[in-house]
């Protein structure tokens, strides 16, 4: 069994400054782009952070300050890039919990708008870790019988994410061979913000953290308004922020 598709999909793998999305950046990006008729193109660009990349990072991805110097910000990238994926689903590997989230903060950062309305979101990592429990380079090895070179080079990574996909739609028929079926059988949330300081129950958003864990949001901001502007003056993601307002204006329209 063969991946269908109805739409382009494209694997993205992101290299970064760090971990934390509210305060690290982008300083490599891929995009892999497989079109319904097999068609593949590569977009690869390294992106100057606008901050010293830490040696511990430099150390996993090998990029460097220098490597980036004369690289574009991704403020001069962001209308290439989101170009490149604007009639695409979107798939990586952890790329729901880091990569999208990442991407989505940096696009805020640019002041472009950028929508993941009408795209589906694949992690591959979700489908390996529910059948296998493993590692990018394990899964790779397990489902495609290649070692994983050069890992941590973000096209490299892109790329193998691909081919470990299209070997379990070929392994578990169970998932299906379309991004709409997998994307069903692994069962991703109902995603408010990337960060998750909101989730949804009941089609209802609610805090998934602090003292309102469990509360919805609007209940919140209408018997406690002051925490709004405590969580807007917080170190919290971009879009984390953004969806917060989003429900404050839908609130607000509502009285």
């Amino acid at each position: 069994m063969k991946l269908q598709l109805t739409k382009p999909i494209a694997f993205i793998d992101l290299e970064t400054t760090g971990i934390n999305i509210s305060t690290e950046r982008i300083v490599e990006i891929a995009m892999v782009k497989i079109s319904p008729d097999g068609g593949q193109q590569i977009k690869r660009k390294l992106i100057n952070p606008q901050m010293p990349i830490p040696k511990a990072s430099s150390d996993i991805h090998g990029i460097t300050d220098e490597m980036v110097k004369d690289a574009p910000t991704f403020k001069q990238a962001a209308n290439e890039i989101k170009q490149f994926i604007d009639n695409c689903d979107l798939a990586g590997y952890n790329s729901n919990r880091f990569d999208i989230p990442m991407l989505i903060e940096e696009f805020l950062r640019s002041g472009l708008e950028f929508t993941l309305e009408g795209k589906k979101l694949l992690d591959v990592q979700k489908v390996f870790h529910m059948m296998e429990q493993r590692t990018l380079g394990a899964a790779y090895k397990f489902y495609c019988n290649k070692s994983l070179e050069n890992a941590h080079s973000a096209e490299v990574d892109a790329t193998a994410t691909w081919e470990v996909l299209e070997a379990q739609v070929e392994r578990y028929p169970q998932i299906g061979n379309t991004v709409e079926s997998i994307v069903k059988f692994t069962g991703e949330d109902d995603i408010v913000d990337f960060a998750r300081r909101f989730v949804k129950e009941n089609g209802i958003e609610i805090f998934n953290f602090g003292k309102h864990k469990g509360k919805p949001v609007t209940q919140v901001l209408k018997e406690e308004p002051q925490y709004y502007d405590w969580m807007m003056k917080g170190d919290f993601p971009m879009n984390t922020k953004q969806k917060l307002t989003e429900i404050l204006n839908r609130t607000l329209l509502k009285k």
